[in-house]
């Protein structure tokens, strides 16, 4: 056998050195067992048992990301797209057109998208014609080789034989910022052998420098257009050109093989066609194991069962929306956190797919609540990593950060928030995870990080703007020297930091910054307070004078669950309304204000972050129906643009994304998780003391709920809630749970350890949740306040005046007799009734007080 193998090896060596001596600029033949003549992919099972799947038709307008940690596919559902392998655009602008025999119609295939299906590991595109269906297959290998971002594979069904062109726009352009050559320069390897027949081989987009090359197959192939030097310099489409007959082709998959190379050794013809190769090989196996990846994330997570399937779908979807943007970092240390992609047109920033430190942070807290630690830590490595000498945390780091002087760009440090909230989320991965010993491994970067925040305050002693914007990044008046989201995040930081030291054995340090946190709430309440207008003003200048303008951002000041706002009655009630809450989440200021504009990035869009910021807030605030319909806002939206994911910002005025929101965006998906783990279940996690707090707010028509693989120490428990007459149980299930301690703040609360019984309220009223038709402004039913008595529930409700609203009602005391003032309480069965409120007659939204008594 090794005498047979070692002939066998100078024969093809043989066959290597004749083709090398062969090779000429142009059209260059290449031994014939590279991909000049691979064969297609037998075929194989595009199902796999996933449990996320969306199906519809296509619409054209709406875009796809197909995203791994080595690439992306960015396009248009009609199958216009961008191929990635980070950090390289290798082309752009793929069409197909179709010629059928005897059919004297061009067919442009892209008109003829028609159904896309869509699930975690896969994106599949069928395009179909009455002579012909094609399925386009679409995949980012999380476990590929080297410089192998993406997969395309084609499943070809047609009645006449045709032949299909690919064309494309060859690119070779690095992401923002670097520096490539203007156009690549293309390269035809030819088949050896191929002379005399169809000449099948394979492209080598290159750059002027041969370390940085690209290569692009498609078994069976021909060259398009391939202009010969004579001719003047023009930019021509790639095309590979495919003659399918249907009698021998069928039964297989055809793809088109992308690879790139980053060295002189990997960019030869040689070791591309074997890269490309090798993939081609490893086609199935690749597409398997990606299927099976995903479930194993979503069976590994939390995961929660409620009435309500789309929510139970939308909770899911995020954590793997949230998982497909961990892309290779450029030093090749690890993956981490991207904000999010959207094709990038002629530019090369497709969308915000870098690493940014608040993004992240942000997003942890969804991660900590869903229990994937693993990726926790090896974010908070990555951002720790890049912290500077004196302590600041990262804002943004680009994919070619490494190759250009990044210090020298404004961007690296310039937000000021991801210091405070890295100590915020660090505290609450410890919270959660029992992980101490994490913690303690990082203590002086933590400790360098409060030492910056303390160092950069005002007068007041407060976290300030200037060592960097708080949230927004301009501002009509000026850019504000301390803002309330800053301030905010300062008292929670303050807090977090204290827990922090503690447990890594530092008791003054700990005493130190509980104490700053004290002072930080009163001071925020005295400095931006405003009572004539029961409002918390947006910022404050360094002479303290504040800038009243009415925003979204005190929110964040109910976030980590330690501190609220103590005069927000109002403030509340106005983030309900019309003025802030659109049909689709809130905008970041109010519709009146003076420089309000609903298409501008912080004066009045909606961003599903600031509804998740709003959502859990309410929930915490005790205004949970307005915090439901701003949550499941955010949930619906999973469906609405590149599915299974949430977009980045919206119109404040009509329902439809901004043209640059950036579609697949992750702190806007990690927006459906949050809200519902710590604001509709009311979760608090201290493993340290293994107890649980659980503040439920369920719907009123959810007769039970169940939490799977609930994240707690080092093990996982389930949560049931369960409607027993006039009681809510709360039971915990799972291993560990015999140790657990359930606490609620739920006044007249029974049970202690894994069990709890908390008392429901007399009657509950159950909001409907739909997205309006794109392009609808709003008009669906606010709930602005919900005020109980022991015999009594006050609702303060905002519509379109002169319409009339339903709601749902629903008695947990049989027999009692409910009267409705400013309602019609309709026919009831097994305890809920309908209740439809009429609205005064208004130019715009109308308010109608109705009070329930019984």
């Amino acid at each position: 056998m090794a005498s047979t193998s070692a002939k066998s090896a100078k024969m093809k060596l043989r066959a290597l050195l004749a083709s090398l001596a062969a090779m000429s600029l142009g059209q260059t033949p290449l031994f014939a067992q590279h991909p000049s003549t691979l064969p297609a992919v037998p075929a194989f099972a595009l199902d796999q048992g996933e449990s996320l799947h969306i199906a519809r038709e296509v619409d054209p307008a709406r875009p796809f990301s197909v995203i791994g940690p080595q690439g992306a596919l960015l396009g248009q559902q009609d199958g216009r797209c961008e191929a990635w392998i980070f950090p390289w655009k290798i082309f752009s602008h793929l069409r197909i057109t179709a010629d059928m025999q005897d059919y004297p119609v061009p067919i442009d295939v892209n008109q003829h998208a028609a159904w896309i299906d869509v699930t975690p590991s896969a994106t599949i595109l069928t395009y179909a014609h009455a002579n012909f269906t094609i399925r386009q297959i679409m995949f980012a290998p999380r476990q590929g080789p080297e410089g192998s971002g993406v997969i395309l594979l084609y499943q070809i069904e047609a009645i006449r034989p045709m032949t299909l062109t690919f064309s494309f726009t060859p690119e070779m352009q690095r992401m923002w910022p670097a520096e490539s050559d203007p156009q690549p320069s293309p390269e035809w390897v030819r088949a050896q052998g191929s002379e005399g027949s169809a000449p099948s081989g394979f492209y080598i987009l290159h750059e002027n420098f041969p370390d940085h090359a690209a290569a692009l197959a498609m078994p069976g192939a021909e060259p398009g257009v391939l202009p010969p030097y004579q001719e003047r310099p023009q930019v021509w489409p790639l095309e590979f050109v495919l003659h399918f007959d249907p009698a021998k082709d069928a039964h297989t998959f055809l793809p088109l093989l992308i690879t790139r190379a980053d060295n002189k050794q990997d960019a030869t013809r040689e070791a591309l066609a074997q890269s490309l190769a090798a993939l081609n090989v490893a086609i199935p196996d690749l597409y398997q194991k990606n299927a099976a990846y995903f479930r194993d994330l979503l069976l590994s997570h939390t995961s929660i069962e409620t009435p309500d399937g789309d929510l139970n779908q939308a909770f899911s979807w995020a954590i793997a929306a949230i998982d497909q943007l961990r892309v290779q970092t450029p030093e090749n240390d690890g993956e981490a956190l991207t904000a999010g992609f959207l094709g990038s047109g002629d530019s090369t920033r497709p969308g915000f797919g870098w690493f940014f430190g608040r993004d992240a942070l942000w997003t942890l807290y969804a991660i900590n609540g869903f229990g994937d630690f693993s990726t926790a830590r090896q974010e908070f490595d990555f951002l720790l990593r890049h912290q500077r000498a004196d302590g600041k945390i990262m804002h943004e780091y680009a994919q070619t950060a490494n190759l250009v002087d990044w210090q020298s760009l404004p961007y690296e440090y310039a937000a000021a928030d991801s210091t405070p909230l890295l100590l915020m989320a660090m505290n609450d991965y410890l919270k959660i995870s029992g992980d101490a010993d994490f913690v303690r491994s990082h203590w002086d970067a933590l400790a360098r990080a409060w030492n910056f925040e303390t160092a950069h305050v005002s007068s007041d002693g407060i976290y300030n703007n200037t060592q960097g914007t708080g949230w927004v990044e301009n501002w009509p008046h000026a850019l504000p020297h301390q803002e309330i989201y800053l301030a905010s995040l300062d008292e929670q930081a303050s807090l977090a930091f204290a827990n922090l030291a503690h447990v890594c054995g530092h008791a003054d340090l700990a005493r130190e910054a509980r104490a700053r946190a004290a002072k930080i709430a009163p001071a925020i309440e005295k400095e931006y307070f405003e009572p004539g207008a029961g409002f918390y003003s947006f910022s404050i200048d360094a002479n303290g004078t504040p800038d009243t303008t009415p925003t979204i951002f005190p929110a964040v000041a109910w976030w980590d669950g330690t501190f609220a706002l103590d005069q927000s009655a109002t403030m509340m009630q106005r983030w309900a309304s019309s003025e802030f809450s659109t049909d689709w989440g809130t905008r970041d200021v109010g519709d009146q204000v003076s420089f309000y504009d609903p298409i501008s990035y912080h004066q009045g869009t909606v961003w599903p972050l600031y509804t998740g910021w709003v959502s859990q807030a309410e929930y915490r605030a005790g205004h949970a129906l307005s915090a439901y319909a701003h949550l499941m806002q955010n949930a619906d939206l999973t469906w609405s643009q590149d599915l299974g994911s949430v977009t980045e910002l919206l119109s404040g005025e009509f329902f439809q994304p901004l043209g640059r929101s950036t579609a697949h965006q992750l702190w806007s998906s990690a927006m459906v998780v949050s809200p519902v783990l710590r604001g509709l279940f009311g979760l608090e996690w201290n493993a340290a003391t293994q107890t649980l707090t659980v503040n439920p707010h369920l719907p009123a028509d959810w007769n039970t709920a169940t939490l799977r693989r609930i994240p707690f120490g080092n093990a996982t428990i389930d949560l049931t809630f369960t409607r027993r007459g006039q009681e809510l149980l709360v039971e915990a299930a799972g291993p560990s749970a015999s140790a657990l301690h359930l606490v609620t703040g739920a006044e007249g609360a029974k049970g202690r350890g894994p069990a709890l019984a908390i008392p429901l309220p007399a009657v509950e009223v159950a909001l409907p949740h739909r997205l309006p038709e794109f392009g609808a402004k709003t008009e669906q039913m606010k709930v602005l306040d919900e005020q109980r008595t022991g015999r009594s529930l006050t609702l303060t409700l905002s519509a379109p005046g002169s319409s009339s609203q339903t709601l749902l009602l629903k008695e947990n005391f049989p027999g009692m007799h409910i009267t409705a003032g400013h309602a019609v309480l309709g026919a009831g069965q097994d305890g809920l009734y309908s209740l439809s409120v009429p609205f005064p007659e208004a130019p715009g939204y109308a308010t109608q007080t109705v009070t329930l008594t019984w």
